[in-house]
């Protein structure tokens, strides 16, 4: 099983800091991987400065996802900024800020519904994702260099 930790972060208009990646033609949330020994909250945090070049704390857990197609744990939180400028970076060749209704449409639709879920507020979501992600949605179109 690997265990995955993201991070929705708004802007003062509710909208969402997405970063295309560089290794393929795709919108995502900030994230990724939990290292060995590492906490999800930590590891939402160092994804943020290593794609985005934010520093952020963690406002609280929106959601916990469950890919069993992939054996994928995956923890959603909320980030609010405390310094930086988003910036592009060796992951990152764009970011951006988007109102819900005007997601780039090469945004995977798992990480719409955990923006959709963070959106919502309330307490935690626990939901089961089933579907194609990323890397499958959009591998066959490389990213643009």
């Amino acid at each position: 099983m690997t265990v995955g930790a993201y991070t929705v972060i708004f802007d003062d208009d509710r909208r969402v800091l997405l970063c295309h990646r560089r290794d393929f033609d795709a919108w995502n949330l900030p994230g990724g991987g939990v290292e060995e020994g590492e906490s999800p909250w930590d590891a939402a945090i160092r994804e943020a400065r290593e794609e985005v070049c934010l520093d952020i704390e963690i406002i609280r857990l929106t959601g916990l996802y469950w890919k069993p197609q992939k054996r994928d744990l995956v923890f959603n939180f909320e980030g609010r900024v405390v310094g930086g400028v988003p910036a592009t970076s060796d992951e990152a060749d764009a970011v951006g800020y988007f109102a819900m209704d005007s997601l780039p449409a090469n945004t995977a639709p798992l990480q719409v519904e955990r923006i959709r879920d963070a959106l919502a507020g309330g307490p935690p979501v626990l939901r089961t994702q089933t579907g194609a992600g990323i890397r499958e949605l959009f591998r066959a179109t490389p990213a643009a260099t």
